[in-house]
């Protein structure tokens, strides 16, 4: 059980921290963590607590009904566990001071205001869905405003940062591999699930699995296509992994985080992650003219303010169209 919780704790924690910090900055926190856990011992909260109760067990049927993620649907299922068991009261007698003096108590010990605001946006949307389906009379939610932080400004690569990580790396492999997250804006997770006969190289695009097991199409540049052609010509395994990591096995999303950390250091770029690879993409685009709506057919959104999230708008082009238009 220990061994079972603490691998839930660190999937959780990286979930949390993976589009907030660097990639090195998120490997080191993670073995650190690791090594500390290494003398507690750990379990999940017990069933038979406030904290598991028939009304959230309805909830995460519903949303594994839907599509939603294992991972997903285990850190919400999380996120709500642990306010029931910290506050002894299960789903039917939640109020909204209950909500406020846990949020409260969190942020004493120094969650952020940002990650305050997520956990509150799991709540309201557990309590809006057992309201929608009548299975509460009143939301302890509704009155639970939303909490305010500071927004740090987005940053993409600089047409000169783009192609610095590609010169730094050092088996084509790699060189693959940047190219194809710099050209496609696709998650880790997306790109490690690939199969070889997922990429069609002669049309230059490949299918992937997104999130809620959903299907979609993204395109390679002439150059993404020829690296992994190269990348998969020299290769002597049968393996149906698109790309494989140490020995024969397929290459994990961690594998991919060790490989920025180091690329950071080599190619001397800050930052280098692939969330920051699909913002920039994102922005490309819609600076080249390309309809929004396009962009988030191709980085998987189903919202448009999602994609508006990924987009860093630049100060110039922005006053220059004022000029154009006003």
């Amino acid at each position: 059980m220990a061994i079972e919780a603490k691998a839930v704790f660190l999937s959780n924690l990286e979930s949390v921290l993976s589009a907030r910090v660097t990639a090195a900055d998120l490997a080191t926190v993670l073995s650190a963590v690791s090594d500390q856990l290494a003398g507690f011992s750990l379990e999940k909260i017990d069933a038979t607590s406030p904290a598991t109760d028939d009304l959230l067990d309805a909830y995460t049927a519903a949303m594994q009904i839907q599509g939603r993620s294992p991972k997903t649907i285990e850190r919400y299922r999380y996120l709500i566990q642990r306010m029931m068991a910290a506050t002894k009261t299960p789903t039917r007698t939640i109020t909204v001071y209950h909500l406020r003096q846990y949020l409260a108590g969190e942020k004493a010990r120094g969650i952020s205001d940002r990650t305050l605001e997520g956990i509150r946006q799991t709540f309201s949307a557990y309590f809006n869905w057992l309201q929608r389906e009548g299975l509460i009379d009143h939301n302890p939610t509704a009155n639970l405003g939303a909490i305010k932080y500071a927004k740090k400004a987005k940053i993409t690569y600089s047409d000169v940062d783009i192609e610095r990580p590609k010169f730094g790396c050092k088996s084509i492999r790699d060189r693959a591999i940047v190219s194809f997250l710099l050209s496609t804006g696709c998650r880790i997770s997306e790109m490690t699930q690939l199969n070889r006969d997922d990429v069609d190289l002669a049309a230059l695009e490949c299918t992937v699995l997104g999130k809620g097991n959903k299907e979609r199409t993204v395109y390679l540049d002439a150059v993404t296509g020829m690296l992994i052609r190269d990348y998969l010509n020299q290769r002597t395994d049968d393996l149906p992994a698109l790309f494989i990591g140490k020995g024969t096995s397929r290459l994990s999303a961690h594998g991919v985080r060790q490989m920025m950390v180091k690329l950071a250091t080599d190619s001397t770029v800050e930052h280098v992650h692939p969330h920051k690879f699909r913002r920039t993409l994102a922005t490309n685009l819609i600076r080249h003219g390309m309809p929004i709506q396009e962009v988030a057919c191709i980085l998987g959104h189903d919202k448009l303010d999602t994609t508006m999230q990924y987009v860093v708008l630049d100060k110039t082009d922005v006053k220059n169209d004022y000029r154009k238009f006003a």
